[in-house]
C-alpha cells in the first residue's frame, strides 16, 4: 500500500517550505522515523523523519523547489505509479493535464520564475512528470528567447536558495512595509570588557526598552501591540547566511547568563543545529559584526519588529576628555526604527539611554 507524505503544517503561520535536501533516494528502503527530508522555512531548516517504512517509490518535489503546505512530497511503498496529482501538480484544484482551462501545470516557484524571466508558460512544452513545466524548461525557453533577440545571458547564474533566498525575501518585505529611519551616535566602551560586548549590550538594551516600550512592540493593523517580554534576537553570521536566534528573558538574566546563552546559540547556529523555537518570537534585535562591522551600519528592521540596534567596529580613536585629546575605544551605535510607531526623539532618547548604561557599566 502506498503512503503519500505531504508537506506538514510547520506552525507559526507558515504556508510554504523549500525542499532543501533529500536524505533518501528513489528505490531506497527506509524505516519509520528514519531521516527523510530537510525543509527550509523562513525560520529555520527542519529535518523531517519518515512517517512510514517501505521503499521510496517516487520523489515528487525536487531540491530547491518551494511548495505550499499540503503538497505531496514523496510516495513510500509500492511503485507510486497510480498516485493522484499532488498540490504542486495542479493549480487551484484543477485536474491533471498539461493545460486545464488555459492554465499550464507548474509549481508556484516555476510560475514566479517564468514571470521574472518574461517567459510565457503556455508556449512551453513541459518535460516533467505528466507534462509539468520544470525550472529547466523555463530557463531553456528564456535562453532561447534571449538569443533570438541577440541578448545572450552573461556570467554564471545561481538561483537563490535556502537561507539566502529567505534573507532576500525577508529584507524585501521589510523594505516595502517599513518606513525606516536610522539614528547614529558614538559610544565610549573604555570601561567595558569588549569580549562580552554583545551580552552587555543585550542587558543595556533590555533595561532601556522598559523605559521606551514603543521600541519593544508590533504594529498589527491599526493597533500598536506593546510586548511585556524582552526576548532579543542576536544576528549570527553562518556559512549558510545570517540567522537570528533569540535570547529569552534578557531583562531578568544576569550578564554572565546572557553571555553563556549567546555563546550557546551562536555555536548552534554555526553548526546548523538551532531548533525552530530558538528562532521565533524576538521582540527587538541586536547585531554586531565585530571587526567586520565597519565604522557604522544602517541595519534593516527585522520585521515584524519595529526597531533594531547595530554596533559598529570598536577601535581606539582620539576623543576629548576634560579638555585633552586622548585615545579611547569608541564605536558607533545605530538604531533603525519604524517611523510609523516610533518618533525620532523617542528613538534618540532610547539610544542615549543604552549608551549611558554601557558607558557607566551598569
Amino acid at each position: 500500500m502506498a503512503y503519500e507524505f505531504k508537506l506538514p503544517d510547520l506552525g507559526e503561520g507558515l504556508t510554504e517550505g523549500e525542499i532543501a535536501r533529500w536524505l533518501v533516494s528513489e528505490g531506497q528502503e527506509i524505516a519509520e522515523d528514519d531521516p527523510l527530508v530537510e525543509v527550509q522555512t523562513d525560520k529555520t531548516t527542519v529535518e523531517i523523519p519518515s512517517p512510514a517504512e517501505g521503499k521510496v517509490a517516487r520523489i515528487l518535489v525536487a531540491e530547491g523547489e518551494v511548495v505550499p503546505v499540503g503538497t505531496v512530497l514523496v510516495v513510500i511503498g509500492e511503485d507510486g505509479s497510480e498516485r493522484p496529482p499532488s498540490v504542486s501538480d495542479t493549480s487551484q484544484g484543477q485536474s491533471p493535464g498539461r493545460v486545464q482551462e488555459g492554465r499550464v501545470r507548474a509549481t508556484p516557484l516555476v510560475r514566479r520564475m517564468a514571470a521574472e524571466l518574461g517567459v510565457e508558460l503556455s508556449s512551453i512544452e513541459g518535460t516533467g512528470p505528466q507534462g509539468r513545466v520544470t525550472e529547466e524548461d523555463v530557463r531553456a525557453a528564456a535562453g532561447a528567447e534571449g538569443l533570438s533577440l541577440g541578448q545572450g545571458q552573461e556570467g554564471r547564474r545561481e538561483r537563490l536558495r535556502g537561507v539566502r533566498r529567505l534573507v532576500a525575501e525577508h529584507m524585501a518585505r521589510a523594505h516595502q512595509e517599513v518606513p525606516p529611519v536610522t539614528w547614529v551616535e558614538e559610544c565610549d566602551f573604555g570601561d567595558l570588557d569588549l569580549k562580552r560586548l554583545v551580552p552587555l549590550t543585550l542587558k543595556a538594551v533590555a533595561d532601556s526598552l522598559e523605559e521606551f516600550p514603543e521600541l519593544n512592540a508590533r504594529l498589527d493593523g491599526d493597533e500598536i501591540v506593546y510586548l511585556d517580554r524582552y526576548d532579543l534576537g542576536v544576528a549570527v553570521q553562518t556559512e549558510q547566511g545570517l540567522v537570528v536566534p533569540v535570547v529569552r528573558g534578557c531583562d531578568e538574566a544576569s550578564v554572565d547568563e546572557l553571555a553563556q546563552e549567546v555563546e550557546r546559540l551562536a555555536d548552534a547556529a554555526r553548526a546548523g543545529e538551532l531548533k525552530p523555537e530558538e528562532l521565533r518570537g524576538s521582540t527587538f534585535t541586536v547585531t554586531s559584526a565585530g571587526k567586520l562591522g565597519g565604522l557604522l551600519t544602517t541595519p534593516i528592521v527585522n520585521h515584524p519588529e519595529v526597531a533594531i540596534l547595530s554596533i559598529g567596529r570598536v577601535a581606539e580613536r582620539p576623543v576629548v576628555r576634560d579638555g585633552e585629546v586622548v585615545a579611547r575605544p569608541v564605536g558607533y551605535l545605530a538604531i533603525t526604527f519604524d517611523h510609523r510607531v516610533i518618533d525620532g526623539a523617542r528613538a534618540a532618547e532610547f539610544g542615549l539611554a543604552v549608551i549611558r548604561r554601557l558607558e557607566s557599566g551598569s
